[in-house]
């Protein structure tokens, strides 16, 4: 890789480094963090190459492939991941660095005096360097706790940084000494003094104590700061940040723990839906579909509540009020989504205008668009175009077909049609067999056509991480709440193109969704055998029931039961579920598909959810490329 830039056998020198003009180059940078600085060195580096100036070259482009790397601090072993994986290269990883470019960095470190720089260079000299030298461990952590703890730097890198030099300091143990304490106390300070102007910045700086198991002493401190924070956005009418702070609050109660405040500030999350519910509906540009979403999550919320405080928020009687408010928001709400449609035209045209479809524009606008790369299928168009085949060529239906899977077993029947003039039961049988037929060949083009081309474009230009899908996913009305991380990580899994691990994970979480979702409409999804014990239905039994199409329409009610739980179709469910979907069943077309169309409910339910937060709070967090 680098051999194409600069000369293998370049021999550079610690004053290479201070004539390089390192320092220049990220003076130029108009933000902090290590994205903006690779960007920069980069630059520099091509521009010194160009003028012949070859070691102060690969000064820069050694200093550029250390900043290019995405940090994952919750890895102790791979802790540096490459921005960008191609079906054929990758950007540089660790591995990639010869071990004399590790001791350059290790040469030049005490010359660095930029925080960003320091701390990446020691984490790399520690992490690569033989023996390990802990000097460096040190010299990483005292580098990334120099970062301040406010809003900016933590959207440009310092959420990861801090985290990082806790795993540090925890992995040294005494070797630390107090850093570890010392780094306590510095964020236990910064959450203090945070206000309503930081915005987000308390929850960031509560959930870095919780999830690093710090700040134990000051509980009950924690949860009264979140509480307050959330009573002022509320009262300013910021209902975003203030459900996200009720939200924190509750949790840091239950930790104390203090059920009844608990309790109280999950109540407070699902009126704050409620509220943003009505204002949505009142609107100069009403849109009673986004409200549905609302009174959804508010619902979704409420049942969080534990039994025993219930009675107190008269948690069932409002669940059966916020109901009446779902059905009418959802009756008025038909016909309110739009929808972007592929042309109908050759493949080339189609990879041509799915890639233009997410070039050049933002993460959101980006993943709007490729959610929406095809419109979904459509039941009663694949219904009717079935009937007119077989109108067209009747002998083909004629005949009974045996359908059979990849191991020679016989999976599925399909009937022969009857002459009469109205449809038996196994007349719907043979067309629905030609329905998902014909799905699974609008399947294969969306995939090649639409689906992969995109893809590659939003890996080339978007660096998304797990935790950007696990908070799409906990923010996502269709979502159930305690299933967002699970469904966070296959998500990033498949946009990481690792469609095994995205199935794996993906499938139970989607029959769960469906389970929930009938279940709140009040349909029965378990069973009770003659010993009296309750068993949950699988997902072709879920699918089968008269609410499923009720509660998702008939079109997203024949894709679920068309990829997971027929036997006309790949069956993604049952294959799996039962050992028999093999690593190439996990990158067919079906499986990409079922990815995606997981992608498209959650990104679309939350769009819809966000829009109104998006105008003023959501922008800049989620905009960080």
């Amino acid at each position: 890789m680098t051999n194409q830039r600069y000369p293998e056998d370049l021999v550079i020198s610690a004053q290479d480094f201070v004539d390089s003009g390192w320092k220049e180059a990220i003076a130029q940078t108009s933000r902090e963090g290590y994205s903006a600085m690779w960007q920069a060195l980069s630059s520099a580096a091509r521009s010194a190459i160009e003028q012949g100036r070859s070691e102060h070259g690969k000064v820069l482009w050694l200093l550029a492939d250390a900043c290019s790397m995405m940090l994952s601090p919750s890895s102790p072993n791979e802790p540096f991941k490459p921005f960008a994986v191609f079906h054929d290269r990758r950007s540089v990883i660790p591995e990639d660095m010869s071990d004399a470019d590790i001791l350059f960095f290790a040469e030049v470190i005490d010359a660095v005096d930029d925080d960003w720089l320091k701390a990446r260079l020691s984490d790399l000299v520690w992490l690569k360097g033989k023996p390990r030298n802990t000097g460096f461990a040190l010299k990483a952590i005292d580098a990334y706790r120099s970062l301040p703890l406010d809003t900016d730097t933590w959207i440009h890198g310092g959420r990861d940084c801090w985290p990082r030099a806790i795993g540090l300091a925890r992995m040294l143990k005494g070797g630390a000494g107090d850093r570890l304490e010392q780094m306590e106390a510095s964020i236990v300070v910064a959450f203090d003094t945070a206000t309503r102007a930081d915005g987000f910045l308390g929850i960031w700086l509560a959930d870095l104590l919780k999830s690093n198991g710090l700040g134990r002493a000051h509980r009950t401190d924690v949860a009264k700061k979140l509480e307050a924070l959330a009573r002022e956005f509320d009262a300013e009418g910021d209902l975003h940040r203030a459900r996200e702070y009720f939200s924190a609050a509750a949790e840091w109660h239950k930790a104390i723990p203090d059920e009844v405040k608990s309790a109280e500030m999950t109540a407070a999350v699902a009126e704050g839906w409620v509220k943003e519910a009505v204002a949505r509906s009142a609107s100069e540009n009403p849109s009673h579909m986004v409200a549905a979403s609302f009174y959804e999550n508010a619902i979704q919320v409420y049942r969080t509540i534990p039994r025993a405080e219930r009675a107190t928020h008269r948690v069932d009687e409002r669940i059966t009020e916020l109901r009446t408010h779902l059905n009418d928001s959802g009756e008025k709400s038909l016909g309110e989504m739009g929808l972007i449609r592929t042309p109908g035209v050759d493949i080339t045209q189609i990879v041509d205008n799915a890639r233009k479809s997410v070039t050049g524009k933002s993460t959101q606008e980006a993943l709007l668009a490729f959610a929406n790369l095809h419109r979904g299928a459509r039941a009663e168009e694949l219904r009717n175009s079935a009937l007119e085949r077989m109108r067209q060529h009747p002998l083909q239906s004629l005949f009974a077909a045996t359908v059979m899977s990849s191991d020679g077993r016989v999976i599925a029947k399909r009937p022969a049609m009857s002459l009469s003039g109205e449809s038996s039961e196994n007349d719907e049988i043979a067309i629905r067999a030609e329905m998902i037929r014909d799905y699974g060949i609008l399947v294969s083009i969306v995939v090649q056509g639409d689906i992969w081309p995109a893809l590659e474009v939003l890996l080339l230009e978007h660096r998304l991480r797990e935790a950007d899908f696990t908070e799409l996913a906990r923010h996502s009305p269709i979502i159930p709440k305690d299933r967002a991380g699970l469904i966070g990580k296959a998500l990033f899994a498949g946009y990481e193109r690792d469609f095994v691990t995205a199935l794996h994970l993906l499938i139970p979480q989607i029959e769960h969704m469906v389970r929930v979702h009938l279940k709140q409409a009040g349909a029965k999804t378990a069973n009770l055998d003659k010993d009296g014990i309750q068993n949950e239905n699988g997902m072709s039994t879920l699918m089968d029931l008269p609410e499923a199409e009720q509660v998702f329409g008939e079109d997203l009610a024949f894709e679920l039961r068309s990829l997971f739980c027929d036997s006309f179709g790949p069956n993604l469910r049952n294959e799996l579920a039962h050992g028999l979907l093999d690593e190439d069943g996990c990158h067919s077309p079906f499986a990409i598909y079922a990815w995606w169309l997981a992608l498209r409910l959650t990104f679309n339910t939350w769009w819809n959810a966000a829009r109104k937060a998006e105008s003023g709070t959501d922008t800049e967090e989620n905009n960080d490329d």
